[in-house]
């Protein structure tokens, strides 16, 4: 007897659906899994058979053919485990209805007791059975609350084979998992575990941070051990404005491939903070592996990406990120598969000034021997500092700061101003497509948007040519410009805006290594 049942599977963050054909021959002793199954797929007949025995039912023991299809893409994992058992049980005339299968889109991992266990990519799944037309969705229940969030979709979790097959004789045996997504996305939207009045004077640090906060720019921390750089780092995404309902969806569905959210989780509500170790791999950065998996550039999608020490990251690793900064999506490439992550994150890097972490310090005195500054930051390509707009001098904070008993602005504070600055952005670049902040202006669209008046031009001529800025510090300076005219409630750019956006060009001045 020949049956069919569906699961899914998902290719860097889409899922396509895959038709399980099991056809019950009376011929032969052998269990065939065809259309180009991987190890784990291969493998899945030990656990079905197991599974079923587990729970009373008989294991054919005749020819038993199982096709996945479309038969000319790989099939990896063990998630089409349940939708295979259940084909084999209807294909063995142990389900009266096998036509009803074919309604439901199934998948689960299978123990060796009939126990159901989790899944990756839940999401982008129950979006592919819903758009494919399924009257439901089966899977593991630590994943049922994170499907359960597409709408026009019933969701049923399971624990146990057992339950499956209960369900389809006896339909009210499972409830469809409810969840309101809009209520929980807004509720724990402002939840954050840090707050900006934890961090201690550094009023400037914070001002240069809430401009990149307003233009999604780039920016890079630069100073002594012990001053802040990380603290203040961590502290970003809780000035960021809030992630949309679309962005939160695009973020979960990546984390959902990677198998990054934790059980019983739905919408990411909050922008991700990732801080990859500085010993971690290109591919591991950027994606990649034989079946594409998202790298930390896209988990850090429409959040922050922080790369702590810099200078200690190696060259390559920090040279595959220039393409994806300037596209927002990386593209993994393998033989048989083309795979597109998207990447649109902002970057926050920090590091020491030289390799002893004293240099420009106002009381210790730096140990570095000639010429070590500049080599210690020529580990950083000029192409990707060109891709940092803020240079931020991280001085450490005096004893009668840190004992001071009263902290500064809040978080929510400054998170409104960044708001309503993004708010005129928004307004500027509605209709110029892939453009959301002052820090995505092409060189094109500067002359417009960035349009300065003699005054300016004077005071941008006498900073390059006085403080020796280079030629790409011209475009960063005006775009950052824009950002503080933004946060000022301003449509022109003044010579105050200007003269502080000169300032966060550090790396930029002749000599500044010595």
């Amino acid at each position: 007897m020949l049956v069919k049942t569906f699961g899914s599977a998902v290719y860097g963050v889409e899922a396509l659906t895959i038709s399980i054909e099991v056809n019950h021959l009376n011929t032969g002793k052998f269990t065939f899994v065809v259309g180009l199954p991987d190890n784990a797929v291969k493998e899945s007949i030990e656990r079905v058979e197991s599974a079923i025995k587990s729970i009373g039912c008989r294991m054919p023991r005749t020819k038993l053919v199982v096709n996945l299809a479309p038969a000319d893409i790989r099939k990896t994992g063990s998630a089409f485990d349940l939708a295979i058992a259940m084909g084999i049980l209807a294909a063995s005339e142990q389900l009266s209805d096998p036509e009803e299968l074919t309604h439901y889109m199934i998948m689960g991992e299978l123990g060796l007791d009939g126990s159901i266990q989790s899944i990756r990519g839940a999401l982008p799944i129950a979006i592919n059975a819903r758009k494919e037309g399924f009257r439901g969705l089966i899977l593991p229940q630590q994943n049922a609350r994170e499907a359960g969030m597409v709408d026009g979709l019933s969701v049923y979790g399971v624990n146990h084979i057992a339950e499956v097959i209960l369900f389809f004789r006896d339909h009210g045996s499972l409830k469809p998992v409810y969840i309101n997504t809009k209520e929980e996305f807004l509720l724990s939207q402002n939840n954050f575990e840090f707050d900006f009045t934890e961090v201690k004077g550094q009023e400037n640090i914070k001002r240069a941070l809430e401009i990149a906060a307003a233009g999604g720019h780039n920016a890079i921390l630069i100073g002594p051990p012990g001053a802040g750089k990380t603290m203040l780092a961590k502290r970003i995404p809780t000035i960021l404005p809030p992630l949309s309902l679309q962005e939160a969806l695009e973020t979960t569905k990546i984390h959902s491939v990677a198998g990054k959210l934790p059980e019983n989780a739905t919408l990411i509500s909050r922008r991700p903070f990732r801080s990859p170790h500085h010993t971690i791999s290109d591919v591991a950065l950027v994606g990649g592996g034989g079946m594409p998996q998202p790298g930390e550039i896209s988990l850090a999608h429409n959040g922050v990406l922080f790369l702590d020490e810099l200078p200690e990251f190696k060259r390559t690793v920090l040279e595959v990120m220039r393409q994806p900064m300037e596209e927002r999506r990386v593209t993994i490439s393998r033989a048989r598969v083309a795979v597109d992550f998207p990447a649109s994150f902002m970057l926050i890097a920090s590091m020491n000034p030289c390799p002893c972490g004293y240099y420009n310090h106002p009381d210790k005195e730096c140990t570095c021997p000639p010429g070590a500054v500049q080599k210690y930051l020529n580990k950083i390509s000029g192409p990707l500092l060109d891709r940092i707009d803020l240079h931020v001098e991280v001085t450490p904070v005096s004893f009668t700061e840190l004992s001071a008993k009263q902290g500064g602005e809040d978080s929510g504070t400054i998170r409104e101003r960044v708001i309503m600055a993004r708010e005129q952005q928004d307004l500027r670049y509605n209709g110029h497509a892939g453009i959301y902040c002052n820090a995505q202006i092409s060189s094109k669209m500067l002359k417009d948007v960035c349009a300065i008046d003699m005054v300016g031009q004077n005071l941008l001529k006498s900073a390059m040519e006085k403080l020796n800025l280079s030629a790409r510090a011209y475009d960063r300076i005006l775009k950052v410009a824009r950002t503080i005219a933004d946060l000022a409630g301003s449509k022109q750019i003044k010579a105050e805006h200007l003269a502080e956006a000169i300032q966060y060009r550090s790396l930029d001045r002749e000599g500044w290594a010595g």
